[in-house]
Formats: C-alpha cells, structure tokens, sequence
C-alpha cells in the first residue's frame, strides 16, 4: 500500500474516499482511532491509503478534482 493522502482535515479524506470509490479505487484510512490518543482534538493527521497498483490512477482522480497528494 501506498500513502496517497495525509490531512487533519476529515472533510477531505470522507471527499477523497467518495471519489475513488466512484473511481472503483479501494482506499484504506489509518489512523483514525488515534483521536483517542489525542483527545479528539484533530492534531494528527489521518492518512488515505490505496492499493500500489492504484496509486497513479488514484492520485490523478484527486488532482483532477483538485485534492493535493502526497506523491
């Protein structure tokens, strides 16, 4: 798996993962229980990850809807 997208912002990865299921893209978000940690506060980011074969489909579904990647 590859990192495809880092953000603290939940917005984007719910954007994001609405667009590569669109897409028939598989994406995997990590992290998110980490809000236990830091007590819902929103300091770490959360990270959107797809399968290596889809990363270059993936990315380029997500520049075209203007969302930054992190590749």
């Amino acid at each position: 798996m590859k990192q495809l997208l880092r953000t603290n912002d939940p917005t984007v990865i719910a954007f994001a993962t609405a667009l590569l299921q669109g897409e028939g893209i598989t994406a995997f978000e990590m992290d998110v229980n980490m809000s236990v940690l830091e007590g819902s506060i929103g300091i770490l980011p959360r990270r959107l990850m797809v399968a290596d074969r889809d990363f270059d489909r993936a990315k380029r579904a997500l520049r075209d809807n203007d969302i930054e990647t992190d590749g």
